[in-house]
């Protein structure tokens, strides 16, 4: 298939062109497709960005029982480090079994059943929308943080990157992943950079000193119990550092072939970087002496009434570096901006998952269409709406919407990792028996090793997630995660109820033998309220159509307008039978329902074809001067049985700013020889003004066909 050029005048309007670009065609998919160095900052952003706010939040947990408590952090880090270990190798073993995109959706259905399954993409999806929320209010904690005057518009800052952020992702993958790179890979050398600087200056004999170390902490009073949960509750909170992680197995499509092996590398490195920043931030903040409250009013000392608090990176930065310095001021734009774009992560898997849904039936049919820039725009559009609601609702407050993040992803890592340990057990059951043939014996040995290999590592990720979601729903249940245990129900039932709907209508339009084609007539019926040039230009379309039978049909809602037709139709000799259908109680289209049945009850089960004017206008506000009543009349006579309904436009003078067409040439062109910028027709009201010349074959002029139209 090849491109044609497009026509001025064609393809979508010229602000959506300025905003997003010009449509690319389906054969430049391939170009869309991502090399490793690119997709690293489109599907881990998320992942690397969390290293700004999670050693933040486990700091942040421990400290509610006094600054001893923060002799657990490096534990509860290591804890973290090992779990993300842990969860990258068991996604490098997905993307191997599954990289079709579907990733632990597609791995819970296939072996563990539709409603796991669904449960997976429930959870993945709310995750994706927390996602977008959280980052987008994390990336304007830091940018409060440099300049706290922005903090009364807080909301209007979220909404307006999450806005931004969809403009950039619907410009297409290639043109995002050229935007979102460089803030990514200057926040990850940045920080880099920050981390050995400041252990450099700690071992040199002088560490650096965050602003709020001289602060006390008025501590809570704790039990044994209330102790360890604590330690767990932090754990949980530092867990935020696995986000994303399921984005790359979710992306595969979207890379370069070999797509397996890019996307595994890119996970990797994904991985490793999340791994050595967090780390080391957290380690820089235990230096320095970062203390960072969850209601600031309990820093002893801190002014929390007319001053917002610090976030954990800021205070490093300005320890480390000096506040004001220029490395805080670009540590501080690099996180802010890797934060806001650590958004793109869900814009990139969650228009890809909705697809994949789509496709098999759980959810619109709309979610697998590719917009202009061969993306998915309807999923990446929903996602903003709902994203832009969490955050008015809860303020942008990023501490409270952390309380109910991460339960989605733990659900997701947990039921799609007990999926492949089913998957590999079904793998090894295939493998057994042996082959006399050396070579195919080879072969199958090399096969169980990676299939134990991959039931081994799935089976610890499926055990340290399922502890982990577990730690996580005790620890946050109380502290608003409650609502994500509604929603992702809530929303696992709506779209079971999305495919069983899909699933009827597929059961009740699927083509039988039973069938039987041809009717007894073919009816056609012009609909008629004044006789007027759409009225003869339909009268034209039927007589041209050469039904078996055709009739104008008026609906008389007053006695005078139907004489007054009736005169007017004998005047201009209308070739065509005219029918009056009274309606006294001033309806139009259950008259016409009406009088179809009686006809079909007289003459057999005729086909009926109903030809309705319409008019064609050019700006918003002239259609609310029209009363539609065309779009109705056609509504209500779709539920007949039988009829179909073809509308004959009639394009208004001011139509012609719908397809940007000039009648006249730019000033100059005509003297200079240059042709007309666009062809030389025209469609008026008035009258259809054609170039001199025969007309089109098949096509004939109202006067041949016996209607004369009255001069204009």
């Amino acid at each position: 298939m090849t491109s044609e050029p497009r026509e001025p005048g064609d393809g979508p309007p010229l602000a959506k062109r300025l905003i997003l670009g010009d449509p690319l065609t389906s054969e430049t998919l391939d170009e869309q497709l991502l090399p490793k160095r690119r997709a690293l900052p489109i599907f881990a952003s998320d992942a690397l960005s969390s290293v700004a706010y999670a050693p933040q939040e486990l700091l942040m947990i421990l400290l509610i029982g006094g600054t001893a408590f923060l002799a657990f952090s490096p534990w509860v880090a290591v804890a973290v480090v090992v779990l993300l270990v842990v969860v990258v190798a068991s996604y490098r073993q997905l993307i191997k079994a599954y990289p079709s995109g579907g990733g632990d959706y597609e791995v819970a259905r296939k072996n563990l059943g539709e409603g796991p399954g669904v449960v997976v993409a429930a959870a993945l999806l709310v995750d994706y929308v927390l996602t977008v929320a959280v980052s987008v209010a994390s990336g304007v904690d830091n940018i409060i943080s440099a300049i706290p005057e922005l903090d009364l518009g807080r909301i209007e800052l979220a909404v307006g990157f999450v806005i931004l952020i969809i403009i950039v992702n619907l410009r297409g993958v290639r043109e995002a992943s050229f935007a979102f790179a460089i803030p990514t890979y200057v926040f990850v050398g940045s920080v880099a950079v920050m981390i050995v600087v400041g252990l450099a200056r700690t071992l040199w004999g002088d560490p650096p000193v965050a602003s709020s170390a001289e602060y006390g902490v008025q501590a809570e009073q704790l039990t044994q119990a209330a102790v360890i949960l604590l330690v767990l509750r932090a754990f949980s909170s530092g867990c935020s550092a696995l986000t994303g992680v399921e984005a790359v197995s979710n992306g595969v499509p979207a890379f370069r072939k070999p797509k397996i092996r890019n996307a595994q590398m890119t996970l990797t490195f994904m991985g490793g970087i999340a791994i050595l920043l967090f780390s080391g931030l957290t380690a820089l903040a235990l230096v320095s002496g970062v203390h960072y409250a969850e209601n600031p009013c309990h820093l002893i000392g801190f002014d929390c009434a007319t001053q917002p608090q610090p976030s954990l990176m800021a205070q490093v930065a300005a320890a480390t570096f000096g506040m004001g310095s220029i490395p805080f001021y670009v540590i501080q734009a690099a996180t802010a901006c890797v934060l806001l774009l650590a958004a793109n992560t869900a814009f990139n898997g969650f228009p890809l998952l909705g697809a994949v849904l789509a496709r098999d039936g759980f959810a619109p049919k709309a979610l697998n269409t590719r917009g202009d820039r061969l993306v998915y725009s309807n999923g990446m559009i929903l996602l903003g709406i709902a994203a832009i609601a969490v955050l008015i609702i809860y303020r942008a407050n990023l501490t409270t919407l952390i309380q109910l993040y991460i339960i989605g992803v733990f659900v997701s890592f947990s039921i799609g990792q007990i999926g492949m340990v089913r998957h590999w057990r079904r793998a090894l059951r295939e493998l057994t028996g042996s082959s006399r043939d050396a070579a195919a014996a080879a072969s199958a040995r090399r096969e169980r090793r990676s299939a134990y290999s991959g039931l081994a590592i799935n089976a610890l990720g499926a055990a340290m997630t399922i502890s982990v979601l577990l730690i996580v729903t005790i620890t946050k249940f109380t502290h608003g995660a409650w609502l994500v245990f509604i929603a992702i129900p809530v929303l696992s039932v709506l779209m079971i109820g999305v495919n069983r709907y899909y699933r009827d209508v597929e059961q009740e339009i699927r083509a039988d033998d039973t069938t039987r084609f041809g009717a007894d007539g073919d009816l056609a019926i012009i609909l008629v309220n004044r006789l007027q040039k759409p009225v003869l230009k339909a009268v034209d379309y039927a007589l041209a159509a050469d039904h078996d039978r055709t009739i104008a049909v008026h609906v008389a809602v007053s006695e005078e307008d139907a004489a007054e037709l009736q005169r007017q139709w004998v005047e201009h000799r209308v070739p065509m039978e005219l029918v009056i259908i009274e309606s006294p109680y001033r309806s139009y289209a259950t008259p016409v329902a009406r009088f179809i049945k009686q006809y079909r009850e007289k003459f057999g089960s005729s086909v009926v074809t109903v030809y309705l004017p319409q008019y064609i206008v050019g700006h918003w506000w002239e259609s609310l001067l029209h009363n539609r009543r065309s779009r109705r009349i056609a509504q209500a006579l779709m539920l007949v049985h039988g009829v179909s309904i073809t509308l004959v436009p009639w394009l208004l003078d001011s139509s012609e700013l719908i397809y940007g067409r000039r009648s006249r040439p730019l000033p100059g062109d005509e003297r200079a020889g240059r042709p007309a910028p666009y062809p030389a027709v025209r469609t008026h009201g008035r009258r259809a003004t054609r170039p001199a010349g025969p007309p089109a074959p098949g096509v004939e002029h109202p006067e041949s066909a016996g209607v004369q139209i009255p001069p204009g």
